[in-house]
């Protein structure tokens, strides 16, 4: 066991890293919010972690936290301004967010590292931290997933005019749900970077965002555990298919193409439907309600009934 963790510690390193940026972009579509801005969010969060660490000598958990709260302020105030837009035009607004936090990061001087980035941070940051770490985000997802919360966010989704007749204050609810996004992504960012001890502003482009959205299409967007799927499959795939050589990345677009046409809830939707048929082939099937067996001419037999009927009509 100790010699697989050895073998694969970079593989895990990344899939949990992977999973808090999917996380960033799950919770928001959750909430029916079409929102990319976990990913840039990602950008902010790392290249703050970095620049305290690497050139202000702060430690390396308070340049996390710094790194996460930065990044959960400028999406909240991104919130503020986009959270009245919806569909495509939220999604293009997130990703418009995105590559302008790679420009700025490209265009920032020293202080950035301009294109070459940020190299050196390496953080006393390790896998048990950041399972950690995982650990309680992936709790408080769990949490917001029943209960009354749950079902007020289930609603705010499906049918947000009617949540507002409920009396949820949907617009409120969506401006937080950018704080938690731009949270996860930051918190994302700050370790990964730490851990990898470099961040460049290639990592912060559009395919961060279609890597994150295709690991919730793999999962499934309805619950924190297809993002867990997604990540897994996401972060493996090319490990198993490296014996396929230059054919990987062929097979493995083909793989994302079929699992979106034929898995539209994801892999977490498929289990649930499978287990849900399989619980109703068990459920017993109840019994039909017996006939009434009752002599004829006695008060309960359709005979009488109808006598009953014809008499009672007549002297009405």
């Amino acid at each position: 066991m100790i010699a697989w963790y050895t073998t694969n510690a970079v593989v895990l390193q990344a899939t949990m890293t992977t999973l808090l940026l999917a996380l960033s972009i799950q919770l928001p579509l959750r909430m029916g919010v079409f929102s990319f801005a976990g990913v840039g969010c990602f950008g902010i969060g790392g290249y703050t972690a970095a620049i305290l660490y690497a050139k202000f000598d702060v430690d390396t958990w308070t340049a996390v936290a710094l790194g996460t709260l930065l990044a959960g302020i400028c999406c909240y105030l991104l919130g503020l301004v986009i959270h009245k837009l919806s569909g495509l035009y939220l999604g293009m607004a997130t990703v418009a967010f995105t590559l302008i936090i790679a420009v700025v990061a490209t265009n920032g001087g020293t202080l950035t590292g301009g294109a070459s980035g940020i190299f050196g941070a390496l953080g006393g940051i390790t896998n048990l931290h950041v399972f950690l770490l995982l650990a309680l985000v992936i709790a408080g997802l769990a949490i917001s997933e029943y209960g009354r919360f749950g079902r007020k966010i289930d609603t705010v989704r499906e049918d947000p005019e009617l949540a507002s007749a409920l009396g949820i204050n949907v617009a409120r609810y969506r401006k937080l749900v950018f704080l938690a996004s731009g949270l996860l992504g930051g918190l994302a960012g700050a370790v990964t970077t730490l851990l990898r001890s470099t961040i460049t502003p290639a990592e912060i482009n559009f395919h961060m965002v279609v890597m994150a959205l295709t690991v919730i299409i793999i999962g499934g967007s309805s619950s924190w555990l297809g993002a867990l799927i997604g990540a897994i499959v996401i972060t493996w795939l090319p490990t198993v298919l490296s014996f396929v050589a230059d054919w990987e990345a062929i097979i493995y677009g083909f793989l994302v193409a079929l699992a979106a046409i034929f898995l539209p809830s994801g892999v977490l939707g498929l289990a649930k439907n499978l287990i849900h048929r399989w619980q109703s082939r068990r459920r017993p099937t109840p019994p039909a309600p017996a006939a009434e067996n009752t002599p004829d001419g006695e008060p309960g037999s359709p005979e009488m009934k109808r006598s009953l009927a014809t008499t009672q009509g007549g002297t009405s």
